[in-house]
């Protein structure tokens, strides 16, 4: 069964996340920063999430992608905090959440093949209750990554008070709640906090005032490295 107004939201956060996360890449490919690799392919595995969610709208489910999806949210959160960490510039800091990431990565990874998941797909949304062991690794992955974000962002910010820099901070933590949020059980808020993150990074990261000006250059930010 198909859930229309489902399917409909996840399609547009599915392309608006895509658009952004192709204009972040060819700006880490063009100016070699860490902290938008790590963006980009947060925001690249958040649009592949959103995509599964468009699939679960349509009625498909199965055990594969039930697991692959939980494994996404969880490693995005990952994904951005390593961003604003290296965004930080503390290289112990780097490389120990680094090591941390790799190895709470492959225990959500275990548990989540050795743990039978119920349906958890309810009017095309995806709901219901976690088992315990795939609660608790995915808390250790989302947890540490979203209190890092809002400290570093706190950091980041007094260092440079921007307005566009505080549109990129509050996406990347709402984005990464949005995984969070889902993690402990929250899921009527993921949607909203879905659509509210990429809407925010789109106003940090596109400079439309140039857009609209017809001026074709440097859309992309620059101020959001030291």
């Amino acid at each position: 069964m198909l859930y229309f107004d489902v399917f409909i939201s996840t399609i547009i956060i599915f392309i608006l996340t895509l658009i952004l996360a192709f204009l972040i890449s060819t700006n880490a490919v063009r100016t070699h920063k860490a902290p938008f690799l790590f963006w980009s392919a947060g925001l690249w595995i958040f649009a592949i999430s959103v995509l599964i969610e468009t699939v679960f709208s349509a009625g498909i489910i199965n055990s594969i992608l039930m697991d692959s999806y939980l494994f996404l949210v969880a490693i995005l959160v990952e994904l951005l905090a390593l961003g604003s960490v290296y965004l930080l510039g503390n290289v112990n800091l780097m490389k120990g959440y680094t090591i941390y990431s790799i190895v709470s990565d492959i225990i959500l990874g275990i548990s989540l093949l050795i743990t039978p998941l119920p349906n958890m797909i309810i009017t095309g949304v995806v709901a219901g209750v976690l088992p315990l062991l795939v609660v608790i690794t995915s808390s250790i992955v989302t947890f540490p990554a979203a209190a890092l974000l809002i400290i570093i962002s706190y950091v980041s910010y007094r260092k440079k008070a921007d307005r566009k820099l505080i549109s990129i901070i509050l996406g990347v933590i709402v984005v990464s709640i949005a995984g969070t949020l889902y993690i402990a059980a929250f899921p009527a808020f993921l949607y909203y906090a879905e659509f509210t993150g990429i809407v925010l990074l789109w106003l940090g990261f596109v400079d439309f005032s140039k857009i609209f000006s017809g001026n074709k250059q440097q859309n992309m930010q620059k101020n959001v490295s030291d």
